[in-house]
């Protein structure tokens, strides 16, 4: 039974129609209409074995939920090495935000040195998914013990327009400023941002419960 015939009981219009709307960029044709918890499940029912082999192989996929659960095996990939050469072929494949965005594969955070070059490298894509996810990558792993203030230059210098590139870019900050405030917060008192990103970088850091209130505060005088 291939992937796609496992997928086929999960599916459900009502929640077709309500993912439809979440993932404008994407045809609706190519959405089935699974939940991710059966998705995940399927991904791990086949993890590591020959038909999870031949099916990361199979690219391009027809639907959304094939590359979901494609990007959920890839993160559950145990060896550095294997699972980045798999992330690197599956990223230009990657064409919606919640295919870029649900998967976190864990042995990235064991390998931060190895990790950091391929970041770098992502941010300075042409491909917005590339980019997104190497912007969520820096984000997940680096704005703890290995935080380094240019890493917050990096995501400030990333080009692109596309909405989906800036939305990360905020919440990129919003994070920082939740996490390595003092570092971050020159960024918004200096108007390092673009206006759009300064902007939607204040509304969700307020919205954050990680943010103090003294510091939602501030920043609320740092509006436009």
């Amino acid at each position: 039974m291939t992937v796609y015939e496992k997928l086929l009981p999960c599916r459900s219009e009502e929640y077709r129609a309500f993912q439809s709307k979440l993932v404008p960029t994407i045809s609706k044709d190519t959405i089935l209409g699974v939940r991710t918890p059966d998705m995940r499940k399927i991904a791990k029912e086949i993890k590591e074995t020959e038909e999870a082999e031949a099916f990361l192989k199979e690219l391009p996929h027809a639907y959304y939920e094939e590359n979901l659960v494609h990007f959920f095996l890839i993160a559950m990939i145990k060896d550095f090495d294997d699972c980045i050469k798999q992330v690197e072929i599956f990223l230009p494949y990657v064409d919606c935000w919640p295919v870029c965005d649900q998967a976190s594969p864990k042995v990235f955070t064991k390998n931060h040195d190895r990790f950091l070059p391929f970041i770098k490298k992502w941010l300075e894509s042409e491909h917005v998914y590339t980019v997104r996810f190497g912007i969520r990558m820096l984000m997940n792993e680096f704005l703890g013990e290995d935080f380094r203030p240019e890493y917050l230059a990096w995501v400030a210098s990333v080009n692109g327009g596309d909405y989906y590139i800036r939305m990360m870019v905020a919440w990129f900050f919003a994070t920082a400023l939740a996490k390595r405030y003092d570092e971050s917060i020159v960024y918004i008192e200096q108007r390092r941002l673009a206006p759009w990103i300064h902007k939607k970088t204040i509304q969700k850091a307020i919205e954050s419960f990680r943010v103090s209130d003294e510091h939602k505060a501030y920043l609320k005088t740092m509006r436009f």
